[in-house]
């Protein structure tokens, strides 16, 4: 048996039941605090919306305000785990700042981003943040001119759109210092892909502490591992089975770490008594999990996330940016591989 839909309580039900016009009810739920309404009679029109169970048309109601206090969120997969820390830290600072997020998949397929922007435009959000699942440089569809968009773990190719991102360097340098401060002089390093901003930036970091440690840079020990644990394997297999092998580890990710877990353990050899091994991302289902619990440097995604947030409110309020790309701290989390 067919049910019939719930009928929408308008404003003028609301008004006949407050004994007031449209336009005053309209003033109240708009905020208008400069038009001269009693308080008695303010009072009465809240409580025939409740009454009621009048809703306001969201829509209406942005046209008329020019603010839907919406903003979109486009990430390639929404249920990535990456994705959902970005997720959660831009809901939550959008959240305390009276914004809601609508959130939309845009799978790295242009198509399905640039009807992702039109959609979200649609529904007259203020400004967007566009994520992605791994840093590099993105090219947007020419709506995302239309109102102010932030980047999450990227950054526009041409250089128009302001960015978060985590901070490469800083993150290598910090893996390799911790190594450093265990006593290794002899670190090899399994990058990633040669080119892309995370393999440079973590590289440089890495080179920096040495240098700082009074080290010269031995290019041998630095191995692609191209981002995953089979090549994670082969690197570590590479590095291990030279006579003057390295006494640590720094992975450039921790699906390398662990291919290199595997390499290590083939050989008889111990983590960390043997062998320090460190990552990078702190994938939790990787790096907690395996044996010992890998010591790794995360990806702020959560942060990054909201700091987005935070510059969207700064440009849809009207406000100049004070950088155009903001870089997000990767801190150390300890666990028992150094």
């Amino acid at each position: 048996m067919a049910t019939s839909k719930a009928r929408r309580v308008t404003m003028s039900e609301v008004a006949v039941r407050a004994g007031v016009s449209r336009t005053t009810v309209s003033f109240v739920l708009n905020g208008r605090a400069d038009v001269a309404i009693p308080e008695d009679t303010r009072a009465r029109i809240r409580a025939a919306i409740e009454e009621l169970g009048y809703r306001p048309n969201a829509g209406a109601r942005a046209l008329a305000a020019k603010r839907s206090e919406w903003y979109g969120l486009i990430t390639e997969i929404v249920t990535a785990p990456f994705a959902v820390d970005v997720i959660k830290g831009a809901q939550d600072r959008a959240w305390a700042d009276g914004k809601f997020l609508l959130i939309t998949a845009g799978d790295s397929d242009p198509a399905m981003e640039a009807a992702a922007f039109d959609k979200l435009l649609e529904q007259r959000a203020e400004g967007l943040l566009y994520a992605t699942t791994w840093h590099r440089a993105v090219k947007l569809p020419p709506a995302a001119r239309e109102v102010p968009v932030v980047l999450v773990n990227c950054f526009d190719a041409d250089g128009a759109l302001p960015s978060v991102v985590p901070d490469e360097a800083a993150g290598g340098h910090t893996a390799t210092r911790r190594l450093l401060d265990a006593g290794h002089r002899r670190i090899g390093f399994i990058n990633l892909d040669t080119g892309i901003p995370a393999a440079v930036g973590r590289r440089r970091g890495y080179e920096q502490a040495l240098r700082e440690a009074g080290l010269d840079v031995d290019d041998s020990l630095v191995v692609p591992g191209h981002a995953t644990a089979d090549g994670g394997y082969a690197a570590a297999c590479s590095l291990l089975d030279r006579t003057d092998r390295p006494t640590a580890l720094f992975c450039g990710n921790d699906r390398t770490a662990m291919g290199a877990y595997d390499a290590i353990k083939e050989r008889g050899l111990r983590i960390p008594d043997d062998i320090a091994v460190i990552g990078f991302d702190n994938q939790e289902l990787i790096a907690a999990y395996l044996r010992p619990g890998l010591t790794t440097v995360a990806l702020p995604f959560e942060l990054m996330g909201a700091r987005g947030v935070d510059m969207l409110g700064a440009l849809t309020a009207g406000q100049p940016l004070t950088t155009t790309q903001v870089t997000v701290d990767c801190p150390l989390i300890e666990r028992s591989s150094v």
